[in-house]
């Protein structure tokens, strides 16, 4: 009996020392610093890390008695504070953010969308479907307005929803997207106060927070001036005039310096070529009967180019540079890639800028459903790269994109999410994630930052 005991004894010590073995050995695995019940492997994932350490700074939102978050700024929607909180994890500055945006990347950004939480109703979201201009033809397409927010004039749907351009938390996230995405100026389309286009509402009075929220990213503000009723000589004078009066002290402005040292104003003019040249040079020649040229309110104009024979009456028109805009390649002179070297050669000879315009595609059937010959798919992202590529092999002085956030033409780069609703499906990036073309940017503004600077050596 004694005997059975002391086996007895001596097994369990075994069996003691077993476990104990075993559980040190699992204990040397954990990986350093790993918390008890933490995820294993946590701390060879650094993005996770990222992600939960942003989470646990980001401030806790105040809660009033109905459960809404508490001391609201002027135009915040609700939409706007769920994204505000879905997006809590993405609070922190990535590292990219903390480089100089890229002053040469140029974005086409659009302030004309309204809903009824911010405007009272909704703008632009509702665009109606345009009619074809062929009488024989008109009737075999739909007719109407869209239905917003399952149905809006898109394609593709913003991860944002039908945002108002009002909202300050839109226009902040705008802004960030931005940022990330290393461009450093928005080209944003303005008409003069109390003026708008046929879908839309005047909207000069959101300037002053985008310039605002602008200036937080470090990022500047242009001007995109659209063809407004009445534009002339004289009109576009008193546009400047009060575009530089009223906004050319903020930090955000932007201003260009010239090969001559000389630092001014840039505007884009949109379809300029509806003016003609003997026109424009009233205003922008320095013999023009009331040029603008060496006043307070000199700038740089940059017209718009479309058809071959434009370029010499951009010349004789007085501008300073030529941009494309268009994002479909093939569908205009200006817009085609394989024009940009000679375009290019045209402005050094004329000592003019050449900006061209990238685009990461073009789909507008949802407001023109006529429209299907110039749309061009994206290609999962191919479409916009070539377009990059196309344009540094021109050597631009300044690229531009279209567009930010013209979402019924299809070429936005904002986020953009899948929805299906009903019989309605959208188009999306999938296999790509939601920013998949402000990481595009990031990469091509980076590369052309890179490639200009061995071209100025």
């Amino acid at each position: 009996m004694a005997r059975f005991r002391r086996k007895t004894c001596i097994t369990l010590l075994l069996f003691v020392l077993f476990v104990f073995g075993v559980m040190m050995g699992l204990k040397t695995l954990k990986p350093p610093g790993a918390e008890f019940r933490s995820p294993f492997g946590l701390g060879l994932l650094p993005q996770v890390q990222q992600e939960v350490a942003a989470v646990r700074k980001a401030p806790n939102n105040p809660v009033i008695s109905n459960g809404s978050p508490a001391n609201l700024p002027p135009h915040h929607s609700k939409m706007d504070l769920d994204t505000g909180m879905n997006n809590a994890a993405n609070s922190e500055a990535s590292p990219d953010m903390l480089l100089t945006p890229n002053y040469d990347i140029h974005l086409f950004y659009y302030s004309w969308y309204g809903n009824p939480q911010v405007d009272g109703k909704y703008i632009h979201w509702n665009h109606p479907l345009l009619p074809h201009w062929d009488p024989k033809i008109v009737n075999n397409y739909p007719k109407g307005k869209h239905v917003p927010p399952e149905d809006i004039g898109a394609n593709f749907y913003p991860e944002l929803g039908a945002y108002s351009s009002r909202d300050i938390g839109v226009i902040d996230a705008h802004m960030k997207q931005i940022r990330t995405a290393s461009a450093g100026v928005v080209a944003l389309s303005w008409y003069p106060p109390g003026m708008a286009d046929e879908a839309g509402e005047p909207a000069d009075d959101i300037v002053p927070s985008l310039l605002d929220a602008a200036h937080k990213y470090q990022l500047k503000v242009t001007f995109h001036i659209e063809p407004f009723k009445g534009r002339d000589d004289h009109s576009l004078y008193n546009s400047v005039k009060y575009i530089i009066d009223k906004y050319s002290e903020h930090p955000a402005f932007y201003r260009y310096k010239m090969s001559t040292g000389r630092v001014l104003p840039m505007f884009y003019i949109y379809d300029s070529y509806i003016t003609n040249p003997e026109t424009w040079a009233q205003l922008l020649t320095i013999s023009g009967s009331q040029s603008i040229r060496n006043t307070p309110y000199d700038s740089i104009f940059i017209a718009l180019l479309v058809q071959e024979n434009h370029k010499n009456e951009i010349v004789r028109s007085g501008f300073d540079g030529i941009y494309t805009y268009f994002a479909t390649n093939g569908f205009s002179y200006g817009s085609s890639h394989h024009n940009w070297p000679a375009i290019k050669a045209f402005c050094d000879s004329n000592n003019l800028l050449f900006i061209p315009s990238v685009g990461p595609g073009y789909i507008d059937t949802s407001i023109r459903p006529w429209n299907n010959r110039n749309t061009r798919n994206r290609v999962n992202g191919k479409y916009y790269e070539t377009a990059f590529s196309a344009a540094l092999l021109a050597r631009p002085d300044i690229i531009s994109v279209t567009s930010f956030n013209e979402w019924h033409e299809g070429t936005q780069i904002e986020k953009a999410v899948p929805k299906r609703a009903g019989h309605l499906v959208y188009q999306d990036y999938l296999p790509h994630k939601p920013d998949i073309y402000l990481e595009l940017t990031h990469k091509w503004a980076g590369k052309y930052r890179k490639e200009k600077e061995q071209w100025l050596m």
